[in-house]
């Protein structure tokens, strides 16, 4: 679009931007660019807009043009925020992947892949305009008294303005006063990241020499203070390169004065710099990893499948040396100075693991996960940006990063659930995203894992992916004994103490004996899932959610998993009054507890959610559990995940039915890879460990084929199951969640939802049906499953059916206050 501006007798282009805004709206928006600001517009910038009637927001530009929106009138930006773009081409080519394929708003992807810090708090203020004369005869009766507040207050805020008119659309009014020249509209928009400054101290040059050190001394003899501070800055240099004003004033046990009066006579002289949040920590250095001769095949092997097919499975039983190969490829792509992913599924894992990669690859490798703070994930994502770190290791989020040239993507654990993220939206796999973004970046991507999922290994039968497996545990380490123990007839034979049998009370107290440690598991935190009332039945449930609460006796509260609600204990029936309430069930918690009676000099620590909220929390544990300050470390799935301790050779599993008898299609893969992950924790040095498996029910196939370390066995059957009863890896699964605060008007959206979809999609729609937990924070759900099978069938298609039924849905005024929460892959 081109215009002639009169005062300057030249033909302009008008610049219209495509932005994306942080919000779950279907499209892009479309601004105008001010001339002044047009050679500045590029894609991947921020910039400040405003939309709809007051709410100021920071937009992605995704798209430039000459053409305006036919439907509105387009809105010029307030201002453009970045020097340089802050995302580039792969980014915006993987959100809108991500948007299409998992059926969610392009926004909500930016909302998860944006640092806090990067997205800017944002206040609209307002002053009046004291170079004009205000003739207040001109104004309406609110502009009048907008004006006449802001003679009293200076200034005033948008909030300020709705409060006073008592109305919440107030930018046509402020545009009036605006264009009337009587107020002045302000953005004062902040960015949250700040680079850390720090101070550091350095001697002035003129006293390098030693005979004007010496003349130093004569100076400050009547200042001791100042001469500790000289002392211990001499005492450092020698140890360090650079001195921060910290290090110094601790050393010396001074105060802040003394350092100012040898500043102030020019002896010291301070410097600001940036540094880093990210400490390195203290690195050890590793010797050279020498391969054995599995690993050299297996590292071979991964090199010609990478180079054929790109993406590989490295198939590599627990403590096989899969990390070593890992390390290998990632030598290889840094000496072709390409960029490598290190995906890891807990951020308790890459506390471990960063110590490993840090030993090899030094300040090269950059940390990323959920518990860093704002300033941090801010810090890293520049980083990555600039091309600063060429090795991210991080959890579930790093694959959103702004990545230029990458070349490796290593997903370790691939078969964990944590690399799912389930609310809020985008519903994104990070594993199945880690493999697309391969793909625009042209790279290689190993995936590892002893107990694969079934999907990635179907893959590699069907010749999508490529497989090496790599057999053994390195250094020659035996396999552990695994011992199945019947609760059932230890309980008959009164031999069980607590929820302890005897042969793993044995394993135990043998393993404390001989200064070994041991870990214990159980899939539930808590104290005790379930309480009852063993005269009328009753059992406390939370307000919000259809789910019994569950005793923290660290709170002494009930507490609800879904939502948070807490309430005191029961100390009598709220229904019959009766005292008798019984604790049914055992969480993490109570099994703390019972083993510090049972072992009282024993050391004992937890691992779960509610012990391991901060990020220091797990590293303390871990550093903890190393050092050989830990004997026994009870945990959840956590301690399943990966982590290396040379000292483990007990593992107990508390009760293997819980996790075999889950109301899932996947509960007996997850069964199988939860047992021997666990299992595989021990004797991973070279002590041989053992394992005992507490279960009722012994003879379960799964495991049988644990035991066995039998992967093959248990996906052949696990795979003619999945066939059967049409389910990934052989079918695509989309669940909707259709959620309403009044469960009648929700029987009814839900019912003739499943309708309009049968007639679409036939029977591959089963639903709706009330999932396992119905209702969560208010909200009542009934939940619609889509099977789509993968030959002869375009998914793109079903889902763009998909789309237009929803958007025609929410259209009818009759579906007002529904809410429809779409998973596709709901793994």
């Amino acid at each position: 679009m081109l215009e002639f501006n009169e005062s300057e007798g030249i033909v302009r282009k008008t610049i219209f931007i495509e932005v994306i805004l942080p919000l779950a709206i279907a499209k892009t928006y479309t601004y105008r660019v001010p001339f002044e600001m047009a050679d500045e517009i590029a894609a991947g910038k921020r910039v400040v807009v405003q939309f709809g009637k007051s709410k100021i927001y920071t937009a992605i530009v995704c798209r430039i043009s000459e053409t305006p929106p036919a439907l509105y009138e387009a809105k010029y930006i307030i201002d453009i925020l970045d020097q340089e773009p802050i995302i580039n081409e792969f980014n915006l080519k993987l959100w809108n992947w991500m948007s299409e394929y998992y059926l969610c708003h392009i926004g909500e992807v930016m909302q998860a892949a944006l640092p806090a810090a990067l997205k800017l708090a944002s206040e609209t203020r307002i002053v009046l305009n004291h170079t004009e004369s205000i003739d207040k005869t001109l104004l309406t009766d609110k502009e009048f008294l907008i004006v006449d507040a802001l003679d009293l207050h200076t200034e005033l805020r948008l909030s300020d303005v709705s409060k006073l008119l008592s109305q919440k659309t107030v930018f046509p009014i402020l545009r009036g006063l605006f264009e009337k020249n009587v107020i002045i509209i302000s953005e004062e928009i902040a960015e949250k990241y700040k680079p850390r400054v720090k101070s550091f101290i350095k001697l002035h040059p003129q006293f390098t020499g030693a005979e004007n050190r010496r003349a130093l001394f004569e100076v400050l003899e009547r200042a001791p203070k100042q001469l500790e501070l000289l002392l211990a800055y001499f005492k450092l240099e020698k140890q360090q390169g650079e001195i921060s004003k910290a290090d110094l004033l601790e050393a010396a046990g001074s105060g802040p004065a003394a350092i100012k009066a040898l500043l102030d006579k020019e002896i010291f002289i301070q410097e600001e710099k940036i540094v880093s949040r990210l400490s390195a920590g203290d690195l050890e250095i590793l010797r050279d990893i020498k391969l054995n001769e599995a690993q050299e095949l297996a590292l071979k092997e991964t090199k010609e499948q990478l180079d054929e097919k790109g993406v590989v499975l490295l198939f590599g039983e627990t403590s096989s040396g899969k990390t070593q190969i890992y390390i290998r490829l990632i030598e290889e792509m840094l000496q072709q100075d390409r960029q490598i992913l290190y995906l890891l599924p807990e951020i308790a894992l890459t506390t471990q693991v960063i110590e490993r990669l840090r030993e090899h690859f030094g300040d090269k490798v950059g940390v990323y996960h959920s518990k860093f703070n704002d300033n941090e994930r801010a810090e890293v994502w520049q980083k990555v940006l600039k091309g600063e770190y060429k090795m991210v290791l991080g959890a579930r989020s790093s694959v959103l990063l702004p990545f230029g040239n990458l070349g490796l993507i290593v997903v370790d654990e691939e078969h964990e659930s944590s690399y799912k993220q389930y609310d809020p939206a985008p519903r994104y796999h990070a594993r199945d995203t880690a493999i697309y973004l391969a793909h625009l970046h042209k790279a290689q991507i190993v995936l590892g894992s002893a107990t694969p999922s079934l999907e990635s290994f179907y893959n590699t039968k069907i010749g999508k992916y490529g497989l090496v497996s790599l057999k053994g545990r390195y250094g020659g380490v035996k396999s552990p004994l695994i011992e199945v123990v019947s609760i059932a007839e230890e309980t008959q034979r009164k031999t069980m103490q607590s929820h302890f049998t005897s042969v793993l009370m044995k394993e135990i107290a043998g393993a404390l004996s001989r200064k070994e440690q041991v870990i214990l598991f159980q899939n539930r935190r808590g104290y005790t899932p379930l309480l009852l009332c063993t005269t009328c039945g009753f059992t406390p449930k939370c307000i919000n959610c259809d789910v019994s609460l569950t005793f923290h006796k660290s709170s002494a509260k009930l507490h609800c998993h879904y939502c948070g609600y807490k309430q005191d204990v029961l100390t009598a029936c709220p229904a019959c009054g009766s005292a008798r309430i019984e604790q049914k069930g055992f969480g993490t918690e109570k099994i703390e507890d019972e083993l510090q009676h049972l072992f009282e000099d024993a050391r004992i620590a937890r691992m779960d959610l509610d012990s391991t909220r901060t990020r220091s929390s797990f590293q303390v544990l871990l550093n903890d559990f190393e050092d050989g300050k830990i004997d026994i470390l009870v945990g959840t799935q956590m301690v399943a995940k990966g982590l290396d301790f040379g000292n483990v050779t007990t593992i107990g599993i508390i009760s293997a039915d819980s996790m075999l008898n889950y109301p899932d299609f996947r509960a007996f893969e997850r069964s199988f890879q939860m047992l021997s992950q666990v299992s595989g924790r021990a004797g991973r040095r070279e002590k041989q460990g053992r394992v005992i498996i507490q279960a009722y029910d012994t003879t379960h196939r799964i495991i049988s084929q644990v035991i066995r370390n039998d992967y093959e066995e248990m996906f052949n059957t696990e795979i003619i199951e999945r066939r059967n009863f049409h389910y990934p890896p052989l079918y695509r699964l989309i669940q909707i969640d259709v959620k309403h605060k009044d469960i009648s008007k929700l029987h009814g959206i839900s019912s003739s939802f499943a309708k309009i979809l049968r007639a679409q999609f036939g029977d591959r729609i089963l639903g709706p049906e009330a999932p396992m937990i119905s209702r969560i924070r208010n909200y009542y759900i009934q939940t619609i499953l889509i099977k789509v099978e993968k030959e002869g069938v375009s998914i793109n298609k079903i889902k763009e059916a998909l789309q237009r039924i929803l958007v025609d849905f929410e259209t009818v005024p009759a579906n007002k206050g529904v809410f429809m929460h779409i998973d596709v892959d709901p793994y």
